[in-house]
């Protein structure tokens, strides 16, 4: 069986994020980037399902990851490749990538690599659109779990455990299907140094959309954007009365 995880690059969250000049995306200038961290728990999921020979293709698994942007994803494609993943696939594009565009260039990949399992992110840390991954089974017309907690196998059916505001819900799919990971999953693994020394030297295959016959005419048009202020003005109150009195002058009650 093979396994596609589309490993999209994201800002780090522990940095300072800075809007563009016409502030309509970050700016990624000198700003390190990351897997986004819903697709390293896929990843490690991934890799997970193949050490512990849980699905019926026992260890006879391919992890291949792919990733759309600009040259610089090849960095976090390598940190990938040194997580475990067999392959890489990455589609090069310095033109903005909404989550319709993503669903369809992953659709072109997989017709290409018929996996038996796409699992990814529920969504990415710059945006959290929470969308590529729905948009995409259904294009591929294929089954989806969204959220998934806790994955196994029965047969040739894929069991997952979502997390939704009502509890746990479990449901079961045929394959193949597309499934997005939620934190609680497990907690990725990190590349060792030899591993990354070594992924560096390791292929990856290139695409362009236009190799993919895919039209990247985004959906939506990204007007403006602003920073959220993290300052904050704390009042110490003496009592509740007088709590209540600032959270109605603060237009909380």
């Amino acid at each position: 069986m093979k396994i596609l995880v589309p490993t999209k690059r994201v800002p780090d969250p522990d940095q300072p994020i800075h809007l563009n000049a016409d502030k309509t995306a970050t700016d990624l200038d000198g700003i390190p980037c990351i897997i986004n961290p819903f697709d390293a728990i896929a990843l490690e999921e991934a890799l997970r399902i193949r050490e512990e020979e849980r699905s019926p293709a026992g260890s006879d698994i391919e992890i291949v990851a792919v990733s759309i942007g600009p040259q610089a994803c090849e960095k976090e494609i390598r940190i990938a490749l040194a997580m475990g993943a067999d392959r890489a696939v990455h589609v090069i594009t310095d033109a903005y990538i909404d989550s319709w565009v993503a669903s369809n260039l992953l659709k072109a990949v997989a017709d290409q690599e018929q996996p038996g399992l796409i699992l990814m992110g529920k969504q990415a840390i710059d945006a959290d659109n929470n969308q590529a991954g729905q948009f995409l089974a259904n294009h591929l017309n294929w089954p989806q779990a969204t959220f998934a907690s806790e994955i196994s196998f029965e047969g040739d059916r894929v069991k997952v455990a979502r997390e939704t505001d009502a509890g746990i819900e479990n449901v079961s799919m045929a394959l193949p299907a597309v499934i997005t990971t939620d934190l609680r999953l497990n907690e990725p693994r990190y590349a060792s140094l030899p591993a990354i020394m070594k992924a560096k030297r390791r292929p990856v295959d290139t695409h362009t959309p236009a190799d993919l016959g895919v039209d990247i005419e985004p959906k939506v048009e990204i007007i403006s954007m602003e920073t959220l202020s993290a300052k904050r003005n704390c009042v110490r109150v003496s009592n509740v009365d007088e709590l209540i009195v600032k959270l109605k002058e603060a237009g909380a009650l």
